[in-house]
């Protein structure tokens, strides 16, 4: 049986003053990926990147976190398909998402940045047609004011939102490695 997901990069920022911040949800999904796997990142120098591999209903996958900062992401996620000679039609990129209330989680394949440095980067160095998960954060209210609101910390409930995000996330990846985008889409819309 062939996977419909063969990698997942989450998009953060390396540092530990950043760990917490709204801009590294796709990280926190990354990290819940591999906890549920009881897998541990490894740094990986010739990707620039902590990696891990996972089994997920069977199937190997790659999870990946640049380490670069967020607008060079990227970079080392052309390096890890190019290495494993997987394709970017199976590649999922977790990802902070403005447009989207806290809590709320949406899969799609293919589009534009919507603004966002990191999915521009990866965008520059394999195409647009990748996965996405879409990890609400919320929006200030005021384009001006959006850089210092994804670099700090939500407010507690916030936080608890997206966290909740990223464990519907993270429930839903079986089920899209197992029988493909689609179906994956239908329950996580419609649940």
């Amino acid at each position: 049986m062939t996977s419909h997901l063969t990698l997942i990069a989450g998009l953060g920022n390396p540092e530990d003053r950043y760990a917490k911040t709204l801009h590294n949800a796709g990280f926190w999904f990354a990290d819940e990926m591999a906890r549920r796997a009881g897998a541990s990142f490894k740094f990986e120098k010739r990707f620039e990147a902590d990696v891990c591999r996972i089994q997920l209903v069977g199937q190997e996958v790659w999870l990946v976190k640049p380490q670069n900062y967020m607008n060079l992401s990227g970079g080392p996620v052309r390096a890890v398909l190019d290495y494993y000679r997987l394709s970017v039609s199976h590649l999922l990129v977790a990802h902070d998402e403005l447009d989207l209330e806290p809590g709320v989680v949406r899969l799609k394949k293919g589009g534009g940045h919507g603004g966002h440095n990191g999915l521009r980067d990866i965008i520059k160095h394999t195409g647009p047609e990748f996965m996405r998960l879409r990890l609400g954060i919320g929006h200030p209210g005021d384009k001006s004011q959006v850089t210092s609101y994804v670099l700090k910390r939500g407010s507690a409930e916030v936080e608890r939102a997206v966290e909740d995000a990223v464990i519907a996330g993270a429930d839903i990846m079986p089920l899209l490695a197992e029988d493909g985008l689609e179906k994956a889409m239908n329950r996580l819309h419609t649940d």
